[in-house]
């Protein structure tokens, strides 16, 4: 059964706040014609975010490589005054962030002058009790395009991708590209192999993720070995754990993985998952940034 969610009571538009019944952006807005747009989401643990400023690195990141002028960082005191006017100040929360390119007449070609639709909201997410979790996951062939660096609102691929699994009783679908895993429809992929962790290497085939990023930083610190190499399918036999990451996921160990109606995986082992667990949740609790 798939979870319900609420609209937020509020959103901030284009330099507003408004009921979420009374905003609206027009028809020919890029973002709703092309998906022409690109979006980020914060965590805030207990009130207070996490990674803020990498969450908007990103962002300017992905702006800048579709060049859509805009400066993300101005929105760090909005952002801040979404959780307070959605009650969340002591609350888990995430904030969502979508850039449109804006409305225009419609064509392929950008037009020269056109501003740019800003959304941005506030809504309450569950980040404790996921070292409790683990999924069963299928996996099938990566239909996304060449740029999967950039988080665009245009995420049909993705959508279908995360469907499929849903539909058959699966939590996530892990994407094959020519053998190799890249990631998840909504998360990135790690795997541990004789006690090394394996993960796609940055590029254009994966989103660039930011608990990603900070679960290589806690390997790091521990001292466990990362090798940024993309895993073939056919090496499942020798894998020992595999977990998945991601801003509201954190980080959940797969316990069995199906491809083509064939379970192909079944976790052995979850000690390394659980000290990056471990870790993950002292630095979100404890040392928020």
């Amino acid at each position: 059964m798939k979870p319900e969610k609420q609209y937020p009571s509020e959103v901030y538009l284009n330099g507003k706040w408004l009921k979420h019944d009374e905003a609206f952006v027009s028809v020919f807005d890029r973002a709703f014609m092309f998906g022409d747009g690109i979006y980020e989401v914060t965590p805030f643990y207990s009130g207070k975010p996490f990674l803020l400023k990498e969450h908007l690195k990103r962002l300017k990141y992905c702006l800048d490589e579709i060049q859509i002028k805009f400066d993300p960082f101005a929105l760090q005191e909005t952002m801040l005054e979404a959780i307070s006017r959605a009650g969340l100040n002591e609350a888990d929360a995430a904030v969502y962030i979508q850039v449109s390119r804006g409305a225009a007449t419609r064509s392929h070609f950008v037009p020269e002058k056109i501003e740019t639709t800003v959304l941005l909201y506030a809504f309450p997410v569950t980040l404790k009790g996921f070292e409790k979790k683990s999924w069963e996951v299928m996996a099938t062939e990566d239909k996304r395009w060449h740029r999967c660096d950039i988080k665009s609102t245009a995420l049909l691929a993705n959508v279908m991708a995360n469907e499929e699994a849903i539909a058959a009783g699966f939590a996530e679908n892990l994407l094959v590209r020519k053998g190799y895993f890249t990631e998840g429809s909504h998360s990135s992929l790690f795997f541990v192999k004789y006690g090394v962790v394996h993960t796609h290497p940055e590029g254009q085939k994966i989103l660039s993720g930011i608990t990603r990023a900070e679960v290589i930083n806690i390997c790091t610190d521990l001292n466990i070995k990362v090798v940024e190499k993309a895993v073939h399918i056919d090496e499942l036999v020798e894998v020992e754990e595999i977990f998945v990451t991601g801003t509201t996921t954190q980080i959940i160990p797969i316990s069995s993985i199906t491809h083509k109606n064939k379970k192909v995986y079944t976790a052995r082992k979850d000690s390394v998952t659980k000290k990056l667990q471990e870790i993950f949740i002292k630095r979100t609790r404890e040392k928020l940034t």
